[in-house]
């Protein structure tokens, strides 16, 4: 009881640091350290079980360490909370991270590693000359943004959460400019040379912006001037066609993921102009118009509107990342949750797996850019790590996405209903500050959480009615994957991405019918998400190469090495009727089999053919997956 308190606090109470923060616990532990080590030297000395067991001052000094040990961890939990208070996106990291920054107050260039923690679009800071102030952020693709002003870590006096909650102030700030320079930069020049030239988060905005003002002007013009609703698809479609054009030809990567991200939006866009004109839609005031996502500029800030609910924008620096494709059934999810929202409620996106529950809530912190933490529930979770959550949430202003919410125990949910609801009671009476959990917050009244359940599978409880009522529910069955396939083709500079989309979903609809049924097999948007990763790949590596032998190679590529040696002629069949006449080039493997063959001779392994092409396909599959599973009998060489 004594030993393992003592090896976990003592690197933390090496540190200087934390030694001047916490003089009293400081010196408790010393008094520990001394009782422990003189023990261990003792017993050393004279290792014998009969003589150590006699001592009777023993079981009183390490009783009496016990205790100074106890009072210890509290005092540090205590100093912990109060710094979590002072900076509160501190609440999502855990205890040792936490030491780990407040251990290093002397340089902040070691915070760096934590970044990502606290903020999720921020890499690095830019930090610059003697005495590392900071210039401006970087995100992970690289994208660099200039703060406004710079920041001085050296003045904060060692204390770490007072300049971190200057970086988060100056990113919200920075951001906020850039918005403004960049609305009125649009007007000015050519949209093909403009979205370049800002980061990718402000183009989907400020492009957003400029987009509902152009069709709330046509709409109230279509009575007085018909077609104006059209004109403006016409000039979508041209500017939609300019930018696949952008995307086939040379670009820097991060331009490219700029790029790939406003393909997505833009078709959306055009699509749902393009509806609006079928429909002989003439008020900016019709349902039609109102249920879509709107972005507006007033007053110099960004009010984002769906139906009657108006979210101002978070100013969150998200970074340079990709965004999801808006089908109908994530525009009724957004529609439920921006409902939510208005009505100071959290959402629960309900539905089976791979059905872009948690993905849709993420996209939507996306387009308001706010931090959305995503957190997995398990049945191990008790009320004070909810706690610890909601705590930082509340303080912090963000949304958090509780996924597979419906495993945490029952007795826990009841308690976890009472929490959620004294937090919105607090945001609906606008409180600056509140009590939560034993301890008095800021309140931010952006917060909200979400939820995510799988319904009707072991391991689960059904929610409580306490707090069913405190979540709009929206149900999740089947995404579209074909409409997913066809945008994140032409994203990625496809031109027959709408055949190229048909074969995929065909592909995967016979495999699922004719193929035998095995637990690994999987045909879901997971799935399909992994040849379009794969396709995305090939179409960047081989730019001038026939995309439907792409195609063909991301779909075998992806597919082929996990079925079964009598589902692979079924396989092969299918995509041979699936692609008539597409001969797909042997890839040149020269070097790595070459590699191979001089490592089996090294371990004095057979180097047959099925034992070579498993160990390719295993190459391809790091190549195009974030991890992997290795299936089989044993002794039939998986290690």
């Amino acid at each position: 009881k004594c030993q393992a308190p003592c090896f976990y606090l003592e690197p933390i109470f090496s540190s200087e640091d934390i030694m001047k923060q916490m003089p009293e616990e400081g010196q408790k532990f010393q008094a520990v350290d001394q009782i422990y080590r003189e023990m261990m030297t003792k017993a050393n000395k004279n290792p014998t079980a009969l003589a150590i067991a006699r001592d009777k001052e023993q079981l009183s000094a390490l009783m009496e360490a016990n205790a100074m040990l106890d009072s210890i961890q509290k005092g540090l939990a205590a100093y912990l909370e109060v710094k979590r208070i002072a900076f509160p996106r501190f609440f999502f990291l855990s205890n040792d991270e936490m030491l780990e920054i407040l251990s290093e107050t002397k340089d902040p260039t070691r915070v760096q590693p934590h970044l990502k923690k606290c903020f999720e679009g921020i890499n690095t800071l830019q930090f610059e000359g003697e005495n590392a102030d900071i210039h401006g952020m970087k995100s992970v693709e690289g994208e660099l943004v200039p703060f406004a002003g710079k920041i001085e870590p050296s003045k904060a006096g060692g204390a770490v959460e007072k300049w971190l909650v200057e970086v988060e102030s100056r990113m919200c700030e920075s951001l906020k400019v850039t918005c403004q320079q960049s609305v009125a930069n649009y007007p000015e020049v050519e949209r093909h040379d403009w979205v370049l030239a800002w980061p990718g988060q402000v183009v989907l905005v400020v492009s957003a912006i400029y987009w509902t003002k152009s069709v709330t002007e046509a709409l109230n013009a279509e009575v007085e001037v018909p077609g104006s609703v059209k004109g403006i698809e016409q000039k979508n479609t041209r500017d939609l066609e300019k930018i696949i054009e952008m995307v086939r030809g040379n670009l820097t990567s991060l331009n490219r993921k700029t790029l790939s991200a406003l393909v997505v939006m833009d078709v959306h866009a055009r699509d749902t102009v393009a509806n609006l004109a079928k429909d002989g839609i003439n008020s900016e005031f019709d349902f039609d118009w109102t249920s879509q996502l709107r972005m507006y500029y007033e007053e110099e800030t960004v009010p984002v509107r769906m139906m009657n609910a108006s979210i101002e924008y978070g100013y969150e620096y998200l970074g340079n990342s990709s965004r999801l494709v808006v089908t109908p059934l994530t525009d009724r999810c957004y529609r439920t949750l921006m409902g939510a929202i208005h009505l100071n409620l959290g959402g629960a996106p309900e539905g089976p797996a791979g059905t872009g529950k948690t993905e849709t809530t993420k996209d939507l912190a996306k387009a308001l850019a706010r931090q959305c933490v995503v957190f997995n529930c398990s049945d191990t979770l008790d009320y004070l790590t909810m706690a610890k959550f909601f705590k930082g949430l509340a303080s912090s202003g963000a949304w958090a996405c509780f996924d597979e919410f419906n495993r945490i125990n029952l007795e826990v949910l009841s308690v976890v209903a009472q929490q959620v609801l004294e937090i919105q009671l607090a945001v609906k009476n606008k409180l600056q500050k509140f009590f939560f959990e034993g301890s008095e917050l800021p309140l931010r009244p952006t917060c909200n959480s979400f939820i995510t359940m799988n319904p009707g599978y072991a391991g689960r409880s059904e929610l409580p009615d306490n707090l069913k009522a405190l979540f709009r529910t929206v149900a999740m069955m089947v995404p579209d994957y074909g409409m997913i396939s066809e945008i994140m083709l032409y994203s990625n500079g496809y031109l027959t991405a709408r055949d190229c989309a048909r074969k995929i979903v065909a592909t995967y609809k016979l495999c699922s019918e004719q193929l035998s049924s095995q637990d690994h097999y999987d045909y879901g948007m997971r799935a399909v998400m992994a040849v379009l990763r794969a396709a995305a790949n090939m179409k960047r590596k081989y730019t001038e190469e026939d995309e439907f032998v792409l195609m063909l190679r991301s779909i075998i590529d992806v597919n082929l090495c996990k079925f079964l040696s009598h589902d692979v002629p079924l396989f092969n069949g299918i995509v041979a009727d699936l692609f008539p006449g597409v001969v797909l080039p042997d890839i040149d493997y020269t070097n790595l089999n070459d590699a191979m063959v001089s490592q089996a001779k090294k371990h004095k392994l057979q180097t047959t053919d099925y034992f070579m092409l498993k160990t390719i396909q295993l190459y391809e599959m790091i190549v195009v997956r974030h991890g992997l599973m290795v299936v089989g009998l044993s002794f039939s060489g998986k290690s």
